[in-house]
């Protein structure tokens, strides 16, 4: 195994930016990583003053990701990057992955992977021609209980799945945020840079991701209505889906950003033919497990005694000291180091090996958004996915 700290650069997270903060904690929290080059915002002053804050050498704060992947293409080996992290809005992520693989890099992309399912598609063959790794930051995934969940579901001691309910509501765009100055309001209520997916892309994508992560049983058909009520926005605030699974369960997926009084409310609910289980994000260190007949459990995040290596994996510290929303980002970014580190020393694995989400469930994400959004501009029909 390659016994050093693995080089990072990165595209967007400037000043005032949001993700790009917490991709930068997630990647350094177990000691694995260096940030060592980007180009951190299309403003050069804010471009220049990002790298300054970060400390960054001044000539590896780039003015463009064109200039940047050709110059550290053009580096020593043991000193060029190994792999970089977009963290832009969802317009750049396919030009600058696409950039970077053909350079030779590995690419950590922020959600959803691209704004179009063709771009999303030559992403897959891209990775799949080159075999480099690209990780899509489906974050939620690495929580220790969710993992868990994914152990019982997968490994059948649950059953068939029979219906699901997922939700994730926010409540911060309830009002025109884009209107008082906050960029990331700006950029997600703008098709030109999210998308054709305002709510369904920016928080849908999780959802829906997140539940066939766990069960392992695809959605085949969905049916979803779309809403926007402020009056200047375009893109949907709220959407509503019914789901149907490939083992035939049934399920309903609603996301909003408009709902009043709301944080972060991602919550969890499968109900199969021998248990179910709930989980909320906002109170990740917990997971209500339920079978017919007797008492309910609630499993904590830590126990040797009961949990699985997988989620015992995704642990840093014992029971009782929470853990939460940077860990289990961190822990995205750990499966992705140790994938790059193998591709390193010439043994690269294979993705069917991944435990984090790769282009292939980016590509997923991206096919999701526009089949909702068809469904919902259509009426309410049925699609396939």
């Amino acid at each position: 195994m390659t016994m050093r700290k693995l080089r990072m650069g990165m595209i967007g997270g400037g000043e005032g930016a949001f993700i790009g903060g917490v991709h930068r904690i997630a990647a350094a929290l177990d000691q694995q990583v260096d940030l060592v080059a980007g180009v951190f915002s299309r403003e050069w002053a804010n471009n220049r003053t990002t790298g300054q804050r970060l400390y960054l050498d001044p000539a590896r704060t780039y003015r463009t990701y064109d200039e940047m992947a050709e110059r550290e293409a053009r580096l020593p080996a043991d000193r060029r990057i190994d792999f970089v992290t977009i963290v832009t809005p969802n317009s750049a992520h396919f030009d600058a992955a696409k950039t970077f693989l053909e350079h030779g890099f590995h690419v950590i992309c922020d959600k959803p992977l691209t704004t179009t399912v063709s771009e999303a598609t030559d992403l897959v063959q891209l990775v799949e021609r080159t075999r480099l790794v690209c990780a899509v930051t489906y974050n939620y995934t690495g929580y220790p209980l969710i993992r868990h969940a994914r152990h019982l579901f997968r490994s059948g001691e649950m059953g068939v799945v029979r219906k699901v309910l997922v939700e994730y509501l926010q409540g911060w765009l309830v009002v025109s945020e884009e209107k008082r100055g906050s960029k990331q309001a700006a950029w997600r209520t703008n098709p030109a840079e999210s998308g054709v997916g305002g709510a369904i892309g920016d928080i849908g994508t999780h959802a829906l991701h997140l539940v066939e992560y766990v069960t392992g049983d695809p959605v085949v058909e969905l049916c979803a209505d779309k809403s926007t009520f402020l009056p200047d926005r375009t893109l949907d605030e709220d959407v509503n889906a019914l789901l149907r699974f490939r083992g035939g369960g049934k399920g309903v997926l609603t996301v909003s950003q408009i709902a009043t009084g709301e944080e972060n409310a991602l919550r969890l609910r499968i109900y199969a033919s021998r248990g179910a289980i709930r989980w909320h994000q906002e109170n990740p260190n917990y997971l209500e497990l339920f079978r017919h007949g007797e008492p309910r459990q609630t499993l904590t995040r830590g126990r040797t005694e009961y949990l699985s290596s997988d989620a015992m994996a995704a642990t840093r510290i014992p029971w009782g000291h929470p853990e939460g929303y940077l860990e289990a980002f961190a822990n995205v970014y750990v499966g992705a180091i140790h994938a790059i580190r193998c591709h390193l020393d010439d043994a690269p694995i294979s993705p069917l090996a991944y435990d984090f989400p790769s282009v292939h469930d980016g590509c997923r994400g991206v096919q999701f958004i526009h089949r909702a959004v068809e469904s919902a501009n259509a009426g309410g029909t049925w699609v396939t996915l």
